[in-house]
């Protein structure tokens, strides 16, 4: 059977290097002081499956996002909803971090799901959305891992 290699227009997939173990990506994913420095202040956050916790954005008119842990394997693998509570329609999209031990370093999967293409407002979420984990979000914690 050949695998099917076309990429998913509903998701956004992103993978990243990093010369660091599994273990300082996972610490700078999951510790909160850190996860402020490079993605949002997350308040109530722990790598537990079940949490519910926010991201809080600050001078936003979204000024939160709120979320779960859905899985939680340290140094492997991270996933959590990722939903705006003041969208009229609230899509529930998934952030799902995996890490790939990769020589000395990690190889890091973004992947961030859910999106209905076919709905015009989604899809431009769905590319704003990629646009700032690529130009953003994963360039700060890089920085963040390297310090």
């Amino acid at each position: 059977m050949i695998a099917d290699t076309r990429l998913d227009p509903a998701k956004i997939e992103l993978g990243s290097f990093f010369p660091q173990s599994p273990e300082v990506v996972w610490h700078a994913l999951t510790e909160p002081e850190l996860l402020a420095r490079w993605l949002l202040r997350p308040i109530g956050f722990a790598a537990t499956v079940g949490t519910h916790f926010r991201f809080a954005i600050p001078d936003a008119t979204i000024d939160e996002i709120t979320c779960e842990v859905l899985a939680a394997r340290p140094r492997e693998r991270l996933a959590y909803t990722w939903i705006y509570p003041q969208l009229e329609q609230q899509p529930r999209w998934i952030v799902d971090w995996t890490l790939y031990p990769q020589g000395q370093g990690t190889r890091l999967l973004l992947t961030h799901t859910g999106f209905d293409v076919t709905d015009r407002r989604q899809k431009m979420m769905r590319n704003a959305l990629e646009r700032g984990w690529k130009r953003l979000v994963l360039p700060r914690l890089g920085d963040v891992i390297h310090h």
